[in-house]
């Protein structure tokens, strides 16, 4: 059997012709808590342990619209991610860190547009170009309805955001990914390798449609598309599920959207171990599932990877547990030799058939979504949702009968609890954090704040670019809080159907 080459449609074999052994894939550690000052310190010490790029998490309050004051926020003020509530936090966030010399990713989804326009003026300020940014903001919204929760707004005015966003940054941000599409929230809420590859590209599909429907032409904003796929327990099967994914959407991209730019045709995904599968007996386990799902990415093709810490299923990491994390990148890329190879699994008779199986068994899953009517009537009928239920069940009862072996869990259990040091947050960060808000509050122009969340709702209410008003709110301090909200006055909120 005759197979195309690395950096070859459909890219099955990887998108480059060298791939790792001309560039190494971003080693890029997601981190984020309390409040800014604390997040930079995490961020400055990664990068002086070798990080390659920053990935940025943020608290809950944050991804669904809410300041770290409002009553909903408390007790969760940086507890999940860093606590960003206006420009003056996310200009401390990276202070110090050359913004246009430092790759970010933002896990940001609802309040994407917000944050993508505090990290722009952030970076002006600093003296950098808005046109050398590199990094990645997640923008994925279709992902919260199915499996993960942080949406705001209905579908539809989700959607146009999302678009604005696309055709503002292909103008603005030419080196910026405008969205990395997410299947790694689906599998971690339990659905198959098949099924992440299959509803991630479902949601593509609708993200790309919406933006075409939006006057934006194919070969524009396809280029700057990123993906996001979690690395499972199952070596073969994840190493062929990203060959899988590529070589199905350089072909959906070429037969169904006519794309003729050939890095419209390549997948380019970032992809993180599963933090699922981390236990917490026996956490020092951890760091071994966390290589080899590490080198089933890198095997896989991935062009970023997080690797998660040992200590992830009972806290936020220690510092010693995020270095251990990065090393096992550093291991993989520097020692194992796999990186000087294009393709090393290439021609695996197993590699090769799990591949065709997976890209299969997503075809069929796409071409019953396509029966629905697409993506939203889907999401609306809760297709996707009642299948990765329905997975995670399955596994579920597998775990309980024994049939499937969890070392440390169902298996090979010590008797005795072993304990690691694990991080705390301090409490007093919410209520510093909450000081500076209001003491910003009170010290911003409010006419110029009130003056621009009234433009911004006027854009809203018509059909104009949402990205201008946006930032324009955010220069003058208007807060997360303040533009969600002045969004859900005409937008409304998402409720979910019982």
């Amino acid at each position: 059997m005759k197979f195309e080459r690395p950096g070859e449609f459909p890219y099955t074999r990887g998108i480059y012709p060298e791939m790792y052994r001309s560039r190494l894939w971003t080693m890029r550690q997601y981190s984020g808590f309390g409040g800014a000052e604390e997040s930079n310190q995490r961020y400055r010490y990664l990068i002086s342990q070798g990080t390659t790029g920053l990935s940025v998490a943020f608290d809950l309050p944050t991804q669904i619209g809410l300041d770290s004051d409002h009553p909903l926020a408390a007790g969760e003020v940086g507890r999940v991610g860093v606590a960003i509530s206006s420009l003056a936090d996310m200009e401390r966030l990276f202070e110090g860190i050359p913004l246009e010399r430092v790759s970010t990713s933002m896990t940001i989804n609802a309040t994407a547009a917000i944050l993508l326009a505090y990290y722009v003026l952030a970076a002006r300020r600093q003296g950098a170009d808005p046109g050398k940014l590199s990094g990645t903001v997640q923008n994925d919204i279709l992902k919260e309805y199915v499996a993960r929760g942080t949406y705001i707004y209905p579908p539809k005015p989700a959607l146009r955001i999302i678009t604005d966003l696309f055709a503002w940054a292909g103008r603005e941000l030419p080196e910026f990914n405008t969205i990395s599409i997410s299947g790694d929230h689906m599998r971690e809420a339990g659905a198959t390798a098949a099924q992440e590859v299959a509803f991630t590209l479902a949601n593509a599909i609708a993200y790309i449609e919406a933006a075409l429907a939006a006057g934006l032409a194919i070969d524009d904003f396809a280029p700057r598309l990123s993906f996001f796929f979690a690395s499972h327990n199952d070596f073969l099967e994840e190493i062929a599920k990203f060959r899988a994914a590529r070589r199905l959407y350089a072909r959906i991209m070429r037969e169904r959207f006519g794309a003729s730019d050939a890095r419209s045709l390549k997948l380019r995904f970032h992809a993180q171990t599963a933090g699922s599968t981390l236990t917490a007996q026996q956490p020092d386990v951890n760091l071994v599932r966390t290589a080899f799902q590490a080198l089933a990415a890198v095997l896989g093709g991935c062009q970023s990877l997080h690797t998660n810490a040992r200590d992830e299923a009972l806290a936020l990491p220690t510092e010693e547990s995020a270095r251990l994390a990065l090393r096992t990148q550093q291991i993989i890329a520097h020692e194992s030799g796999v990186v000087n190879t294009a393709d090393p699994v290439g021609g695996s008779e197993s590699i090769e058939q799990l591949t065709d199986r997976i890209e299969e068994e997503a075809r069929k899953y796409l071409d019953r979504i396509a029966t629905f009517g697409g993506t939203l009537a889907a999401i609306e009928r809760g297709y996707m949702q009642g299948e990765i239920q329905n997975a995670a069940y399955q596994y579920q009862k597998a775990v309980d009968s024994g049939e499937q072996a969890v070392v440390g869990v169902n298996r090979f259990r010590t008797g005795e609890a072993q304990g690691i040091p694990t991080f705390r947050l301090d409490p007093a960060v919410e209520k510093a954090q909450v000081e500076r808000l209001r003491a910003l509050r009170a010290s911003r122009h409010e006419a110029e704040v009130r003056a621009s969340l009234d433009r911004l709702a006027a854009a809203a209410q018509g059909s104009a670019n949402l990205m201008p008003p946006i930032l324009a709110a955010a220069e003058v301090y208007a807060t997360v809080g303040e533009i969600s909200d002045t969004l859900r006055g005409v937008f409304g909120e998402y409720r979910e159907s019982a």
